[in-house]
Formats: structure tokens, sequence, C-alpha cells
């Protein structure tokens, strides 16, 4: 399984996934201006991997900040990493984290308080790759033996530190024995789906057929599909979900055809400020990705885009939300703060 990033003495290291799948190319980020840009190009993504991103930008300027200057510089930092891609909740949670490290570490020197960073932010890495494991343990018995799942972007371990929170749903009904076989969207327009989620379940010799994302809709009518699971970057205290574009559609696709809809991703993706998915932030990408594919113009030129990165699933459409702390089931403003709370 690829690592997908990593703290190493030259630096943060991690996959370019705007490579995959022709090339396995690694990036190394030497400043927290280059993790920063390594975020906003999706060099890295997936909301758990930008949120541990996140953290090693932090304590990588840390390491770099002046003595002088150190606390602005900080902030600086903070902000800087804060403002790369405003969906994904991990990005501030992993961010606010780091803050908070900061301030118990006042009264510290600052070797000690830039040492405790670079420990804090590898932990991260490390505590979300067991965040992921003990996800796909509880999302494993919900998935049927013997039948076809459909997942939607990429939610694998490419968009974590390790294993995936849908994909790792998937990889643990597999290593449970369940004989299953997946569907990936293709995910129009960075081909989440396409790129990466089939390239990893093929590298797990997880058995996958690639549709194009109008083709959700065929095959669950069909009864093709025993069931959906796809990640979240953040979820409402009412169980609304934000995830890539095009979720909302197999959602309700789902609900239809009467197939169970699954959300998997850590305590961390939970954001119980927000009261609904009419409150949490779309990020807007540029028109280049819908007119062009590879570089290669599809589109007429100078016609006008719209391009939102994600959409909110209501709740009413998912059948439970599946984290590490267990399985939360309607009426979520109960089951997932008592979830939050540990």
């Amino acid at each position: 399984m690829v690592k997908t990033i990593e703290w190493t003495a030259d630096g943060v290291v991690m996959i370019d996934q705007t490579r995959l799948p022709r090339e396995k190319v690694f990036v190394t980020c030497r400043t927290y201006h280059e993790v920063a840009g390594a975020i906003k190009t999706m060099i890295i993504r997936g909301a758990p991997a930008i949120g541990v991103a996140a953290a090693m930008g932090v304590a990588l300027g840390a390491m770099q900040a002046s003595d002088e200057r150190f606390d602005a510089e900080f902030e600086e930092i903070c902000a800087t990493l804060g403002a790369t891609r405003p969906t994904a909740v991990n990005l501030f949670w992993a961010i606010f984290r780091m803050k908070q490290l900061r301030e118990k570490l006042r009264d510290q020197p600052l070797a000690e308080v830039r040492q405790r960073l670079v420990e804090e932010a590898k932990y991260i890495g490390e505590e979300d790759i067991a965040i992921c494991r003990r996800i796909g343990d509880h999302g494993a018995p919900l998935i049927p033996d013997g039948r076809t799942v459909l997942t939607h972007c990429n939610a694998g371990a490419l968009a974590t530190a390790g294993y995936g929170t849908a994909l790792g749903v998937i990889r643990s009904a597999v290593a449970a024995g369940k004989k299953i076989d997946v569907f990936a969207d293709e995910t129009r327009p960075f081909l989440q789906g396409a790129r990466l989620t089939a390239w990893e379940l093929m590298e797990d010799q997880i058995p996958t057929r690639l549709i194009t994302d109008n083709m959700a809709g065929y095959f669950l009518a069909q009864g093709r599909i025993g069931s959906v699971v796809v990640g979240a970057d953040r979820i409402a205290a009412n169980g609304d979900v934000a995830n890539k574009i095009g979720t909302y559609s197999v959602a309700v696709l789902a609900k239809e055809n009467g197939v169970p809809f699954y959300v998997a991703a850590p305590i961390s993706t939970l954001d119980l400020t927000l009261a609904s998915g009419r409150e949490i932030p779309i990020e807007q990408r540029s028109a280049e990705e819908v007119t062009h594919v590879f570089g290669k113009p599809v589109a007429p030129e100078g016609v006008a885009v719209e391009n939102p990165a994600f959409d909110v699933t209501p709740n009413r459409y998912v059948t439970a939300i599946i984290t590490e702390r267990g399985v939360a089931y309607p009426p979520y403003e109960e089951s997932l703060k008592k979830l939050a709370d540990g």
C-alpha cells in the first residue's frame, strides 16, 4: 500500500497524485509554502491527508521560523496553510491542534516547542492510519458478501495517511473474507476515481470496474450494486455530508433503488458547530479543470464554466456514518454528538 505522506530529514515527502496512474513520483516539500502549494494544487488531496499535510507544514514552518519573530511567523504559517482549501474541515482541525500545542508549551524554550510540534505532526499521521483501520473494522460488517460496492471519488490510502476511509471499509471487508468487487465512478472533472481509486484497488488486487459518473443510476437500477460507500470532507451536526461533486446524485439514486448509502469518515471530519450542510463552504475551482482533460481542450474556447468541487448530501439519503468510534444512525444530531463526545 502506498505511503501518501511522510516526514523526513529532507522535508515533507508526498506522492504527487496529479501524476498518477501514469507516473509514481514523490515530491519533497522543504518549506511550508511548498506544502501549501501542494495542497492547493492537489498534489496531495483527500480530507484526512490534507489535515496531515497541514500539520506537517506547520511543523516545517516552525522549524524554520526565526526566534525573534516566532509567534508572528507561526500565525502566518497557520494562516497560509488554512487558506489553501475551504471545505475539508480536517485541514482546520489539524492546524488548530498544532496551535493548541503551541499554547500548551508557551513557557518552554523554542527548541523544545519546535521538536514537540514535529513529533505531534508525525503522530497525527500515524494516528490517521490507525483511525482508518478502525473505521474499516466498524464498516466491514455493513458490506454485503458476494455483492458489488459502488464508490465515488477517492477515499483510499491516497486520501489519508494510509489505508483509507471508504476504501478502508472495502479493504477490511475483503480481509474479513467477503467476496466483493467494486464499481469506481470516474469522478469528473479531476478523475480521482479513474486515476486514483481504480489504481489503488488494482494494486491491492481487489476486483474493480471503472464506470463513468452518469452510469451509476443504470447499474443501481439493474440491482447490480449492493451498497455505496463514500468518504467525506465535512459533516454537519445534522448528518448532512459534503463530499466530492457528484456524491449527492449517487445518494439520491441509491435511495430511489433501495441501496444503502454509507459515509466513512474520522471524527475529525465532523463539524458540529454547523447546524446543517447549508453552512458548509464549497470550494470553487478553475474553469480549466472542466474545459481541459490532461491539458487538452475538450470544450469551445471561452465557454462559461461553473466548477464547484463539492456538493452536500442531505442526511435523509445517508443510511449510516461510519467512524473510528462506531457507526452513527439517524437521528444524527444525537448519534454524532455521542460519538464526538467519546
